[in-house]
């Protein structure tokens, strides 16, 4: 597979199911992107997706909060937002710590 170090791309998911699938690289390359826009669809409206066997994106509201500037000390309020977590399968966790 030809990618970056330590980077897989769109580009490289496209090419795996190019050749293991048998797909023409642009049918590939649009069921990748397919996925990650419906991925993205599903975020976007507040819910969490979940990849069995591979772990789950995981939406959380954070309320406003006080921080503090590290360099001067002074303390400035952290609006409220929400963030996305990912949190890997037991399944993944297992093959990561046996590297593979």
């Amino acid at each position: 597979m030809s990618r970056s170090v330590g980077t897989l791309t769109r580009a490289d998911l496209a090419e795996a199911i190019n050749r293991k699938m048998g797909f023409s690289r642009a049918e590939s390359l649009e069921m990748v992107e397919a996925i990650l826009n419906h991925m993205t669809a599903a975020l976007e409206r507040g819910e969490n997706v979940k990849i069995s066997g591979f772990g789950s994106f995981v939406l959380r509201d954070k309320r406003e909060r006080i921080g503090r500037n590290p360099k001067t000390g002074v303390e400035v309020p952290i609006t409220p937002r929400r963030v996305m977590t990912f949190r890997a399968s037991q399944l993944l966790r297992e093959k990561i710590a046996k590297g593979g």
